[in-house]
């Protein structure tokens, strides 16, 4: 009763003022997505969906037409994805407990993890293993920021430099201020802060580059997805399996929201991960649906 009181409570706020571009994606004859975990757009406007399947990263181009497959046989459960400022990308995987960097073309750069094996920071953090990594986000100078902690994994954020090495890491389990309980989503603004969807936690946490607390804000729910709109002073939030998809500014107020739990336009089983376009156009990947839901300006 609580959970559906607090569902009920969200959608009582403004409309976002967006629609639904049904069925954009156009996969070859017999190929089909998996469980989308997430999606990012590229400079040029192609589009690319992680997706737990055989063709487990596909990319689209900016009208939804199939183009190619990366990484094919790499992944074992395809999670988070992320592009940096150059166009590579990352993307997290929970049970090979990795973290992978590619180029546009899907060669591999660099891991970091050892595939199979997971291992907490606290114990090891010099054999640079992971413990089921969630997300990406980069700072200023570089830094790579991974959240780790998605259901066993110990809930904790592990930064390092441009090159990988190793800077610090902080969280742990637990409810106090600087913990976690499956930080699923990381994101970083123009002045370097991290903003965490802390969703077990049913929150988020904002911290300073290197990771010292700042100030947190109740988001009751499963808070899943989190990204920057172009503007830098507004951040676009996936509420998990309330399906709803909200505006908030940048002291985590949310401002509007649209999409709710269910099948069907803008309705998703769990509104897992989402990107925007250059226009602030929304794509939600929806990890129990199995597809990714594109929504524009009205």
């Amino acid at each position: 009763m609580a959970q559906a009181a607090t569902i009920a409570v969200q959608q009582n706020v403004p409309e976002l003022n967006y629609r639904v571009v049904p069925d954009i994606f156009k996969l070859p004859e017999g190929m089909n997505f998996g469980p989308c975990s997430a999606v990012a757009v590229r400079t040029n406007g192609n589009i690319l969906v992680f997706t737990r399947s055989e063709h487990a990263l596909m990319e689209f181009n900016p009208q939804g037409m199939y183009l190619r497959s990366l990484g094919r046989g790499v992944f074992d459960n395809p999670h988070g994805l992320r592009l940096d400022a150059q166009g590579n990308i990352w993307v997290t995987d929970t049970v090979a407990h990795i973290v992978v960097k590619m180029t546009a073309e899907g060669k591999i750069l660099m891991v970091l993890g050892v595939k199979g094996r997971a291992t907490d920071w606290h114990q090891a953090g010099h054999l640079r293993c992971f413990n089921e990594p969630n997300d990406i986000a980069f700072g200023l100078k570089g830094d790579v920021y991974v959240t780790q902690g998605h259901g066993k994994g110990e809930s904790r954020v592990i930064r390092f430099d441009a090159d990988g090495n190793f800077l610090n890491t902080w969280g742990g389990e637990g409810k106090e201020p600087g913990q976690f309980n499956q930080p699923h989503a990381v994101i970083t603004d123009n002045k370097g802060l991290v903003y965490i969807a802390d969703r077990s936690n049913q929150r988020l946490q904002v911290f300073d580059a290197e990771g010292r607390f700042l100030r947190e804000k109740a988001h009751p729910g499963t808070p899943c997805g989190l990204c920057m709109m172009s503007d830098g002073k507004h951040i676009m939030m996936a509420h998990g399996h309330a399906g709803r998809i909200m505006k908030l500014d940048m002291d985590l107020n949310l401002l509007a929201a649209t999409g709710g739990q269910g099948k069907g336009p803008n309705r998703y089983g769990e509104a897992h991960y989402l990107t925007l376009d250059a226009q602030d156009n929304i794509y939600v990947a929806d990890s129990l649906n199995w597809n990714v839901q594109k929504l524009v300006k009205t």
